[in-house]
């Protein structure tokens, strides 16, 4: 297919998406843009987001997917609390990520990869229980890394992009795939930014 193909098939799929995941897109939009300002409003429009997104990605039989959005909306909770009882402290520093930390980091993507695969095979009917099983596995190593404040976390969070982009075109979720198109740039940047903070801590 050419790219004016695409085009209209792009089209097509938006025409016909609903006012629930164009609800669901808008508080993630909302979320990664107050996110880059550091505004605490990016706690409720995450929960708003992920609340939608676990509804919708449970429908498309993305099961994986919507346990791991349920992972988000008890982090968006925990950080919204932990937000204001912070606020006035020093965050954690920047850092690289140590080779144990790695094993760990690698634990959590084969281990998750796994234990999801089975789970999916197993007890759901999902259509693609490897594919959705690693985007999830991947995302849950990089949002650890992200907790403990380390660069490399944007690299297991683009990785995980960069599966679920066209995962999200498969099951018919084009609004997603093209929100999740913009997370991957905005991690690119993310990454690119904690170098030069790490960097300037170092001076």
């Amino acid at each position: 297919m050419d790219v004016h193909g695409l085009f209209h098939l792009l089209k097509g799929e938006l025409a016909e998406t609903d006012w629930l995941q164009w609800t669901a897109i808008v508080f993630g939009v909302a979320e990664v843009l107050l996110a880059r300002v550091n505004n605490i409003l990016l706690y409720p429009a995450g929960i708003g987001s992920t609340v939608l997104t676990i509804y919708i990605l449970a429908l498309a039989g993305l099961y994986a997917e919507s346990a791991l959005n349920a992972y988000y909306f008890v982090m968006s909770v925990y950080g919204w609390w932990y937000w204001h009882k912070k606020k006035d402290e020093a965050p954690v520093p920047i850092s690289r990520t140590s080779p144990r930390e790695w094993m760990v980091t690698a634990a959590i993507v084969v281990g998750g990869f796994a234990v999801l695969y089975g789970l999916l095979k197993r007890y759901t009917p999902s259509t693609v229980p490897g594919w959705d099983a690693w985007v999830s596995a991947t995302a849950w190593a990089g949002t650890w890394l992200l907790a403990k404040r380390k660069i490399e976390n944007w690299l297991l969070l683009n990785v995980s992009n960069i599966f679920a982009v066209p995962l999200l075109f498969y099951k018919q979720l084009p609004l997603f795939a093209v929100l999740t198109v913009i997370l991957f740039i905005v991690a690119c940047f993310g990454y690119f930014d904690w170098i030069k903070r790490y960097k300037a801590q170092a001076v």
